[in-house]
């Protein structure tokens, strides 16, 4: 479709804006004042997942776009955060700290079955899904050194690391629609 879904802090309160891109007609979705993490789409188009922070904790919640309602997925007493859909929406991977160190997760799309699927030193961060959804794309920082990390989906077997030479830490990966770069 053409529409796109953003986050914006108007008046210093984090909103969900629905925007058709070819009319610009726009509409709020929801007004999230913890927000902590740019929403996004369900590869249906009918979903919106985030995160929100309370206190000294975040959770990842999903937002329906027909009916308005917000579910939370994620009810830990750490930092989660980062959420991406697998691209048949099946499943979400993020980031969390409920181990003692930032590391990536996996779940079902409802919230269940949530399991850490790094396991390295250093922290993990922004997991994104291949268009093929056999591989995920996050960065890894070990002593100072940042890595591109390519892992399978579920964590297991063999994964290439790619040393970046920038000293600042990298953020958000994103994959070619071909899934090559």
């Amino acid at each position: 479709t053409n529409e796109i879904t953003y986050m914006s802090f108007g008046n210093a309160e984090p909103r969900v804006y629905l925007m058709n891109i070819d009319t610009k007609q726009r509409e709020i979705v929801g007004q999230f004042p913890n927000m902590s993490f740019a929403p996004r789409f369900s590869p249906d188009g009918q979903r919106v997942i985030m995160s929100l922070q309370e206190g000294g904790n975040a959770n990842i919640f999903e937002l329906d776009l027909r009916s308005r309602n917000v579910r939370q997925l994620t009810n830990e007493q750490a930092i989660n955060t980062a959420p991406s859909y697998s691209p048949d929406g099946a499943q979400v991977a993020f980031e969390s700290d409920r181990g003692g160190t930032q590391q990536i997760y996996l779940m079902n799309a409802d919230g269940s079955n949530q399991n850490r699927i790094s396991f390295g030193n250093g922290r993990y961060s922004t997991p994104v899904w291949s268009p093929d959804g056999k591989s995920l794309a996050f960065f890894s920082d070990a002593s100072g050194e940042y890595k591109l990390v390519i892992a399978p989906q579920d964590g297991l077997g063999a994964r290439r690391e790619i040393a970046l030479p920038e000293p600042s830490r990298p953020y958000s990966p994103s994959w070619s629609p071909n899934g090559r770069s």
